[in-house]
């Protein structure tokens, strides 16, 4: 898996990061990653995946509602989000790699209220996945390697098609600890 740390802290921009990447090697690196969030939910049971863990910096500020601002995060709600934002980066990925400028968003989540068994988990992650590899095997055969977009957050830097894919396996890093503590913590309340 591609080590993230390094452009968190400033070290290095996505763009040197991504240097040196085949289509190849995105394929690849979409499996680690999903392999990845596949076994750290591999022991847990469908009460996991709506236990609402301890969270003190809980703050979403996307969230519609004001009481969820400051709400933790279920195991259902950190997939489906995770899940949805590295599909968002590899379809607007898949725009830059054939040439189309990125004008928008191209963002779907499901409601993770409506996820509450582990098999939906295991789903959601293997449904990713294909469309994941979906979206790289639209691109041409020569991807436009030159063409970039820059993200609406502060601080963020133009990337091309292989630097917007990755930045959605960053964003799947980023949740890796917090499923391991969510699961960690569900398992003791259960006594494990």
């Amino acid at each position: 898996m591609l080590d993230f740390n390094r452009v968190r802290t400033k070290e290095l921009t996505l763009t040197d990061l991504a240097k040196g990447l085949s289509v190849a090697d995105l394929h690849r690196l979409t499996d680690e990653m999903v392999d990845t969030q596949q076994s750290l939910i591999h022991d847990t049971i469908d009460q996991d995946v709506t236990f609402l863990p301890v969270d003190p910096e809980a703050n979403d500020r996307f969230a519609t509602d004001p009481e969820e601002v400051h709400r933790a995060w279920t195991l259902a709600h950190v997939i489906v989000h995770a899940t949805a934002s590295s599909e968002e980066s590899a379809a607007l990925a898949t725009d830059l790699a054939r040439g189309v400028e990125v004008k928008g968003r191209s963002r779907y989540e499901v409601s993770w209220k409506n996820v509450t068994t582990v098999a939906e988990l295991h789903a959601k992650l293997e449904e990713s996945r294909r469309m994941r590899h979906a979206f790289l095997n639209a691109w041409p055969d020569q991807p436009n390697l030159s063409l970039t977009y820059t993200a609406g957050y502060p601080g963020a830097t133009p990337v091309n098609a292989i630097g917007r894919f990755i930045q959605g396996l960053a964003h799947d890093d980023a949740h890796l600890g917090q499923i391991k503590e969510i699961v960690k913590q569900a398992k003791s309340a259960r006594g494990i």
